[in-house]
């Protein structure tokens, strides 16, 4: 593929991720950014602000990325597939449109675009289409178009990949009961989740990663929530869900963080660092699963993904019933409120 005629007229791929601080000053305007238009208790995002700086100010998602992005580069070179990579984030450098720019300084018209978010909702997808959309604005008429890929939660190499994290961390407990097996994502606003396919798509992936693991019993826990208390949001809360599971008998459990593809901050302190911590009050052997990551699966799927735009014919792979998910989303799909 010589050509961008010869790729469908796309000239790129454009990894799309959330983004993070790289140290203790980058902490304060990086959240400025996240919340700015949020109403988030002030309590809170001091709370989170702690967090970053427990960890030196430093998120692991754009490190992560680096290491994607490494991988994808290989495994496209691997499968004759020449398209030149770029990476910007919604929230911090480097910039969705600062990479746009730079996109446009070298001659870039026309970009495919993974973003690392795996569930329809408005968070994780239309806010990321509104953010790409913005940075072209900002960046003006020499700003490439951008074709967002789809969707992914029932991808087969989605699904392989957490399945191998998840025998992976069941292999790491010791002998004995069968461990119970929580998946863990992002909670949301209950008003928000209503209006995406967010939760069907969550328990739909738990319940394919499950199979391929060769399990029948699961449970899907919410973390990370950060809006005002009286404000209904996705439950079970994971740090609840443990001390139910400890007051049950259960004596181990296996923690899946099936609603991140990479670890973010709400990965090494909401789980790692905190329902860690209530998993040894309450006696409970936990063990968390990696993230899909840099899993060879994963990498091949976005791969695929990436194939299946330059080449109609090509084979849309997808798991259980609901088949692939449209490439383009309908107008009206998971508004930000009613």
């Amino acid at each position: 593929m010589s050509t961008a005629s010869a790729r469908g007229g796309y000239d790129c791929l454009l990894l799309v991720s959330f983004g993070g601080p790289e140290g203790p000053d980058d902490v304060s305007p990086y959240l400025d950014r996240v919340l700015r238009g949020r109403r988030v208790p002030p309590e809170r995002r001091r709370e989170v602000e702690q967090h970053y700086l427990r960890f030196g100010g430093r998120s692991p998602i754009n490190a992560r990325n680096r290491e994607l992005l490494a991988a994808l580069g290989r495994e496209l070179v691997a499968h004759d597939v020449d398209l030149p990579l770029y990476w910007g984030n919604r929230n911090w450098h480097p910039l969705l449109a600062d990479t746009l720019s730079q996109m446009a300084s070298d001659g870039r018209h026309r970009a495919l675009a993974f973003v690392t978010s795996a569930y329809g909702s408005y968070s994780g997808c239309r806010q990321y289409r509104e953010d790409v959309e913005g940075a072209r604005a900002e960046v003006g008429a020499a700003a490439p178009r951008v074709d967002v890929l789809r969707r992914f939660y029932n991808h087969p190499g989605f699904v392989k990949a957490n399945a191998a994290r998840l025998l992976a961390a069941r292999k790491a407990l010791e002998a004995g009961a069968e461990p119970a097996v929580v998946f863990s994502a992002h909670s949301l606003p209950v008003a928000m989740a209503e209006r995406s396919p967010y939760v069907e798509h969550l328990n739909e992936t738990c319940r394919l990663v499950a199979e391929a693991a060769g399990l029948s019993a699961w449970t899907l826990a919410y973390q990370s929530r950060s809006g005002p208390p009286s404000q209904p949001w996705l439950e079970p809360d994971v740090c609840a869900h443990l001390r139910s599971l400890a007051a049950d008998g259960v004596a181990d459990v296996v923690l899946v963080p099936v609603g991140f593809v990479s670890d973010h901050m709400e990965v090494v302190y909401d789980l790692d660092t905190e329902a860690a911590d209530v998993a040894r009050s309450v006696g409970l052997r936990l063990v968390r699963a990696a993230t899909a990551g840099t899993h060879p699966a994963f990498v091949g799927m976005i791969r695929e993904l990436v194939l299946a735009r330059l080449d109609p014919a090509a084979r849309r792979r997808a798991l259980g019933d609901a088949g692939p998910y449209p490439d383009v989303c309908p107008a009206d799909c998971c508004p930000a409120s009613a």
